[in-house]
This record gives structure tokens, C-alpha cells and sequence, in this order.
């Protein structure tokens, strides 16, 4: 079957625990929201928003 594809992270839970986690705590776990959450924190610190 086309489009169809196997995580076997998704079969034991991992992405549903790491999104349980980004929920509660609000820092990403992928390196860009990492990067996107850094650089806005910055950008606050030098314009005072």
C-alpha cells in the first residue's frame, strides 16, 4: 500500500510522551523550535518586547 508507513517510535510511545512533554514544560524537542524559541528569547532581551 502506497502512503502508508511503520514508526516504531509511534509504537511505543515515544512521539506521544515527547509531545506530552513540549506540552507541560513549553520547550521544544526539535532543533529548530529549539533555534526558533532561542532566537525569539534574544530578540526580547535586546528590544525589550
Amino acid at each position: 500500500m502506497r502512503g502508508l508507513t511503520f514508526s516504531w517510535k509511534r509504537l511505543i510511545g515515544v512521539t506521544q510522551a515527547k509531545q506530552k512533554i513540549v506540552r507541560e514544560t513549553g520547550i521544544p524537542t526539535t532543533k529548530s523550535g529549539m533555534e526558533r524559541k532561542l532566537g525569539a528569547a534574544i530578540i526580547r532581551m535586546i528590544f525589550g518586547k
